[in-house]
Order: structure tokens, then C-alpha cells, then sequence
């Protein structure tokens, strides 16, 4: 629990800060923003000036359902807002980055650079492009999410959240957990529990996590063309005629993991005009974050993604197959 270990280190920071600004990374999902919003009443119950910086401009269902019903109640602003709400003393601003630590996947690269004091709290592993600068490292890789890692210090600072709040954060952690079937230990059981004894609604956090049945169907389509691997990774691709969502890989990717003897998942698919998003997952059996680095991405041994500019799905899944290869030998 790194939370708990350096939490004189992390109150000193905070109360050192007027302000402070909390950014997860691009594409949020339910961890991003359970995590976001759960630090954010934190802070906010000790009277400090928060911020939650989110610049993308689609959101996926469940974070635009949190967003809707929470319209009016939390100080979101874009990034290019910062400078007009910075204390003209540096040590002042603090800018809190959740749920990722590698520079080139948070909401905004331009946000970095208006801070000398940064605290990163992450749940997934260091990599090549982590932030180096930062004041103060909160990154637990055995962690399930970041949103058990904040439920710690609800806990731990006896924070009466709104059941509402609750709910969200533990909406976080069941999705990084898969439904508690992924990366799941005696803490993650008892943040769930604790953030219940609060008030957390279970009833609410499915609805949360509906799906679109038409984004369902779509992907279903994935499951067909499905190559196995060294008899234990999965892999598939999207029809190069389709874009496909980060998050509709993402699930893919955790869906290909419940079928026998699969170890390991990778689902290939369009995101973008000539971006291809790779999705892995694994059962922590297979470390799989060596493979993601090696064409680019990152994440850590259970999950992970990487984002590939100007190449086909073909030319993806051959330089994934390399990656495998190499990792194999």
C-alpha cells in the first residue's frame, strides 16, 4: 500500500497547495474518473481549490453518464483554461495526474509545462515515456486501480463521501478488475466493501456499465477470425472498414480472456484515419507489458495498449506477432 506508506509525504504536498489541478489520462474511463472525482471531494473537504482538467470531447457511455448527472456539481475546465486559474507563487500549484504515468497519454501534454510540482498516483507500471519530473511518485502496480488506491485514503483521512461518489469509484474498480476476475486481492474486496458500508449503490454501478447494444454487436464481430498463438494467446483484428472505439478494444480484449486455456488477448482494430489501437490483456500469468512496449505502447502485466500512426491492421498485426516472437524467445 504505497498510498499508505508515503502519505506524510503526500499531505505535505497538498497542504502546501492552493491549488490544485487533477488530470487523468486521454479517453477517460470509469477508473479515470472514479479516481478523478473521489480525490476531488477529498480535497474539497479540506477546503482546497480544485480542478478536473478533461479536454476530450467524447466520452464513452458510462463516463458521459457520470458527467450528465454530475453537470453543475464539479469544477471541470479545459486545459487551455490553467493559466487564468494559476496562483501567481509556483509552489502554490499542484497538478495531480491519476491513472496513468506515461506523459504521452494524459489528457494534455500543454498542461505539464505549467507545473513545477506534480504528485503521478497510478496503478500501472513505470515505463519508458513515465513522467520523470514529478514531485512525488504514488505508483502501486499491485494495485487493481486507481480507484482502490483513493477508496485507501477515503479511508484512511475518514472522508464522509456522498454515496453518489462512492458508487463511481467503486464503478472504477469494477471495471479494471473485469467484474473482480482480473488483478483482484484481499484490498480490492475490501475497498468494494468499505466504499458499500458508505453507500455505494451495486445496483447503480451496472447501470453505469451498460453498454450500447449496437456498440455490443459490433463488437461481437471480432470474435470471428480468432488466431490462438503458442496455444495460449489470442488474437484479433477489426474489419479495416470499421473505427472502432479504444474502450469497444478493451472489452474485446477482457471478453477473448474467458474462454479455456487463454492466457493472453489482443484485439486489433481501427480508432482512427490511419491509427490503429492494439488492445492486450492477461490473465498475470504472461507478463505482456515487454510486448506492447516493443511496438510502442504500455500498461502493465495484466493490461495494456498501444497506438500505431500510418500503418494497416495487417502491418499491426505483423509487428505484434514480432513482438511475441521476441518476448517468446
Amino acid at each position: 500500500m504505497i498510498i499508505i506508506e508515503k502519505k506524510k509525504e503526500f499531505i505535505k504536498e497538498i497542504k502546501k497547495a492552493k491549488n490544485i489541478f487533477i488530470m487523468a489520462h486521454s479517453n477517460l474511463d470509469l477508473d479515470a474518473i472514479g479516481s478523478s472525482i473521489g480525490m476531488y471531494m477529498i480535497l474539497k473537504k479540506i477546503k482546497k481549490n480544485c480542478y478536473i482538467i478533461i479536454d476530450d470531447k467524447e466520452n464513452e457511455p458510462g463516463v458521459a453518464k457520470v458527467l450528465r448527472e454530475l453537470d453543475g456539481c464539479l469544477n471541470i475546465i479545459e486545459s487551455k483554461e490553467i493559466p487564468e486559474q494559476l496562483s501567481k507563487i509556483d509552489a502554490k500549484n499542484l497538478l495531480l495526474i491519476l491513472d496513468t504515468n506515461k506523459i504521452d497519454l494524459v489528457q494534455s501534454k500543454k498542461a505539464l509545462e505549467y507545473f513545477n510540482h506534480k504528485i503521478v498516483m497510478d496503478h500501472h507500471e513505470l515505463g519508458k515515456t513515465s513522467i520523470k519530473d514529478a514531485t512525488l511518485m504514488l505508483v502501486d502496480d499491485h494495485a487493481s486501480s486507481t480507484c482502490e488506491m483513493v477508496c485507501q485514503l477515503i479511508e484512511t483521512y475518514k472522508v464522509d463521501l456522498d454515496p453518489y461518489y462512492c458508487t463511481v469509484v467503486l464503478a472504477g474498480i469494477v471495471l479494471d478488475t473485469n467484474n473482480f476476475t482480473l488483478k483482484t486481492s484481499n484490498d480490492t474486496f475490501y475497498a468494494a466493501y468499505y466504499l458499500t458500508s458508505l453507500g455505494a449503490s451495486v445496483k447503480k454501478v451496472q447501470y453505469l456499465l451498460k453498454q450500447d447494444l449496437k456498440d455490443y454487436t459490433e463488437r461481437q464481430k471480432l470474435l470471428t477470425g480468432i488466431k490462438i498463438i503458442n496455444n495460449n494467446i489470442a488474437i484479433t483484428k477489426g474489419s479495416p472498414y470499421t473505427v472502432y472505439r479504444r474502450e469497444d478494444l478493451a472489452k474485446m480484449a477482457d471478453t477473448l480472456l474467458f474462454f479455456n486455456d487463454i492466457e493472453v488477448s489482443f484485439v486489433i482494430g481501427k480508432i482512427g484515419e490511419d491509427i490503429i489501437g492494439i488492445s492486450g490483456r492477461s490473465m498475470g500469468n504472461i507478463d505482456i507489458l515487454p510486448i506492447l512496449e516493443k511496438i510502442g505502447g504500455g500498461g502493465d502485466e495484466y493490461n495494456g495498449a498501444a497506438k500505431l500512426e500510418k500503418m494497416t491492421i495487417s502491418k499491426a498485426e505483423e509487428k505484434l506477432m514480432h513482438a511475441i516472437d521476441v518476448k517468446k524467445r
